[in-house]
C-alpha cells in the first residue's frame, strides 16, 4: 500500500480510474493543462489537483511514496531533467512506474510524409513531435539516480482507412490523451494539399497499405520501473563472488532427469 502517490502528466486522470484504495490511500495528480485537470474523471480515491510543469514539481524532497506517468512524458523538453524532478520527490524506496511513447511510434506517417515533402518541395519538416529511443532510456534513469531498473517495450498497431484518418484521429479526439500533434518549433505551419496527397498514396499505395486497403499506424511504448537507492535494497553481489559458473547451466538438465530416476 502507498499511502501517498504523485501521477506527472495525469491529463484527465485515466490512470487514477485503474487504482484502488488498497494500493493508493491518496493521490496527487499533477498536468501543466489547467483544462484537463479541471475536466478530470472522478476516482474513488482521494484527489489533489495540481497544475505544474513536470520539469519544475512544486513539492519537497522525499515526499511521495509511489510515483506514476502515463503516455505523457514524450511532451517534455526536457526529459533528464523531468527525471531528476521524479526522483527527488520520491522517498527512499519508493517507486516510480512510466509508460512512455517511444521512437518507432507512427514511422509510417513519418516516412510518409517526409518523402512526399522531399519529392514535392525539395526538403521535410518534422510534422510528428519527436520521441525517445529506448538505447537512452535507462541510461537517462541511472543517471537520474534511479536504480533496479526495468525497461520494456511493446508495440500496438491501430488500422485505418487511410492518411486522413490518422491524422485526424491524433488531432481530433486523442488530443488531450495522445497529443500526437507536432509540438516543435522549427515545423512549418502547413502543408500544401499535393504534399499531402502525394503522402496519402505513398503510405496506402506504394509502403505501407494493407491487402484490405486500410494502413497501419504503430504506436511503440516503452514501460519503466525505477527505485530511489534505500540501505534496505537488495544489492548485487560483488564481482568475483560467484559459486557457479554459467557453463554449468548447460549440465542442469541431465541433473535434472538424473534426479527423476
Amino acid at each position: 500500500t502507498f499511502p501517498l502517490a504523485l501521477d506527472v502528466g495525469s491529463g484527465r486522470g485515466y490512470i487514477a480510474q485503474h487504482l484502488t484504495k488498497e494500493t493508493v490511500e491518496k493521490l496527487v495528480q499533477v498536468d501543466i493543462a489547467e483544462n484537463a485537470l479541471k475536466n478530470a474523471v472522478e476516482s474513488e480515491i482521494p484527489t489533489v489537483r495540481v497544475v505544474a510543469d513536470e520539469e519544475f514539481l512544486p513539492f519537497k524532497e522525499d515526499t511521495f511514496d509511489l510515483v506514476v506517468s502515463s503516455l505523457s512524458l514524450h511532451w517534455v523538453n526536457d526529459l533528464p531533467k523531468a527525471f531528476k524532478e521524479i526522483h527527488q520527490v520520491l522517498k527512499p524506496a519508493g517507486a516510480f512506474i512510466g509508460a512512455m511513447f517511444g521512437g518507432d511510434t507512427l514511422y509510417e506517417l513519418r516516412c510518409s510524409l517526409q518523402l512526399a515533402e522531399l519529392e514535392r518541395e525539395g526538403g521535410f519538416s518534422p510534422h510528428v513531435s519527436p520521441f525517445t529511443a529506448v538505447a537512452d532510456l535507462g541510461h537517462l534513469l541511472s543517471r537520474a539516480g534511479f536504480n533496479t531498473l526495468t525497461v520494456d517495450t511493446d508495440e500496438i498497431q491501430v488500422n485505418y482507412p487511410g492518411l486522413f484518418e490518422v491524422m485526424e484521429d491524433l488531432q481530433g479526439k486523442y488530443i488531450l490523451r495522445m497529443g500526437e500533434s507536432n509540438c516543435s518549433w522549427n515545423r512549418k505551419p502547413l502543408l500544401h494539399r499535393e504534399t499531402m496527397l502525394a503522402a496519402a498514396a505513398i503510405y496506402q499505395a506504394e509502403m505501407y497499405g494493407n491487402s484490405d486497403g486500410s494502413v497501419p499506424a504503430t504506436f511503440q511504448i516503452y514501460y519503466m520501473i525505477g527505485w530511489k537507492y534505500h540501505e534496505s535494497q537488495a544489492k548485487p553481489a560483488q564481482r568475483g563472488s560467484a559459486t557457479v559458473s554459467f557453463g554449468d547451466l548447460a549440465k542442469i538438465e541431465a541433473l535434472l532427469k538424473r534426479g527423476e530416476k
